[in-house]
């Protein structure tokens, strides 16, 4: 599966998936996980937290305006 997501851009997980809602910058593009989802590393934009996350995990950082509150 491709990625949808680049090295470098922000983005922000969907529904407050993690306890840090703010916005990430993808670090790494990863291998597919078993259920051929795409993986990421991420890096919090505030502060040293990383996490690996799913695509369907992520959204764009300027799509996200729609989706706060």
């Amino acid at each position: 599966m491709v990625h949808r997501f680049q090295i470098g851009q922000l983005v922000r997980p969907r529904e407050k998936l993690l306890e840090n809602s703010g916005i990430y910058e993808i670090l790494r593009q990863l291998p597919s996980g078993p259920d051929g989802e795409p993986l990421y590393r991420i890096k919090a934009a505030s502060g040293p937290v990383q996490r690996v996350v799913r695509e369907a995990d992520l959204m764009p950082a300027s799509a996200s305006s729609r989706a706060a509150g």
